[in-house]
């Protein structure tokens, strides 16, 4: 594994789960992980309930632009993490991957899409649980 550990979190269109599992990664990890995303076929823009739920919590997408997974973002990923992309999603070599069963947020109410993104910030912090750079919020 490489120091810090590169994390890519991809989905379909780097809207809404990738951007926030992102966002919630490298709010909780603190520079110590590089965090990347990408989708399979992404969007224009952010999901605009995804960026007011991350916003309640104090964290910003505003800079985000979806963006194309290909082998290129891929490349030298220490831990790849699918969030519905399934087959569509490279293989990286020597990489650990997770498949998130997430719910997409996608066109949801305000209310569920806050249900979402906090089974992420959950997923998430057992992600840093697992590459020893726990969030501080959990360190004793």
């Amino acid at each position: 594994m490489t120091d810090p550990p590169v994390v890519l979190f991809a989905c379909v269109h780097n809207a809404g789960r990738s951007v926030a599992a992102a966002a919630l990664t490298t709010h909780h990890a603190r520079g110590r992980v590089e965090v990347r995303s990408a989708g399979s076929d992404p969007a224009a823009t952010v999901d605009p309930q995804v960026a007011r739920v991350l916003e309640e919590r104090g964290l910003t997408v505003s800079g985000h632009r979806p963006r194309r997974l290909d082998p290129g973002v891929a490349a030298g990923a220490d831990v790849v993490v699918t969030m519905g992309c399934g087959e569509q999603c490279p293989v990286v070599p020597g990489s650990r991957r997770e498949d998130w069963a997430v719910e997409d947020p996608a066109g949801r109410d305000l209310e569920t899409v806050r249900r979402i993104v906090d089974d992420i910030d959950r997923r998430v912090r057992q992600l840093l649980g697992t590459l020893a750079v726990d969030s501080p919020a959990r360190r004793p």
